[in-house]
């Protein structure tokens, strides 16, 4: 029974992944696009996470999470031969900028009780979806190292940025805590 809620975990995520609106990429030539993007949507996911928690009473914290997300994402750097210190600490500041997202919608609910959502997913849901996520920027970190680690990095993550966040309508909000996630990008 476990074996089949995993795997229709798994295929929901995927099939989140699959029917997610796209980033327009009419007026994005940046290579660092779908990265940008999959980082865009990894944060999207806080929303849920912090409805979860919110009617849980759950910690917006969760530090054995937090560990077991970063040292498999590690693992499979190394397996994918990229630098596991590089893929930590994007992954460091992704979290981070997740958890800023979880504090904000709990401040958000805390001054409008009537904002919040009546109803959240299982957390399996969205921790699913974010596995995804994490699956989709580290091959994206792997297909652009290059780009990653070249002097023109900062520009190319300014301008997938900018077209990311117009894309997705991101508020002024949330396209600081995308800068804030992708801060580490090109300090490679």
């Amino acid at each position: 029974m476990r074996e089949h809620l995993a795997a229709l975990i798994g295929l929901i995520g995927a099939v989140a992944l699959l029917t997610a609106p796209a980033a327009a990429r009419a007026d994005d030539t940046s290579p660092l696009g779908e990265l940008i993007d999959a980082a865009a949507q990894r944060l999207a996911a806080g929303d849920d996470v912090a409805a979860i928690k919110w009617q849980t009473g759950a910690a917006i914290e969760d530090p054995v999470r937090v560990q077991q997300q970063l040292s498999k994402l590690a693992d499979d750097a190394v397996g994918q031969g990229l630098d596991p210190g590089y893929v930590h600490r994007i992954f460091t500041d992704q979290i981070a900028a997740t958890e800023a997202v979880e504090h904000y919608r709990f401040a958000q609910w805390k001054l409008d009780p009537a904002a919040v959502p009546a109803v959240a997913p299982d957390l399996a849901v969205p921790r699913a979806r974010i596995d995804g996520f994490n699956r989709v920027m580290l091959t994206q970190i792997g297909l652009r190292w290059q780009q990653l680690h070249a002097p023109e990095c900062a520009a190319e993550l300014d301008r997938a940025t900018r077209t990311v966040s117009r894309a997705r309508q991101l508020d002024e909000f949330y396209r600081q805590a995308l800068s804030a996630a992708t801060r580490s990008y090109c300090a490679g």
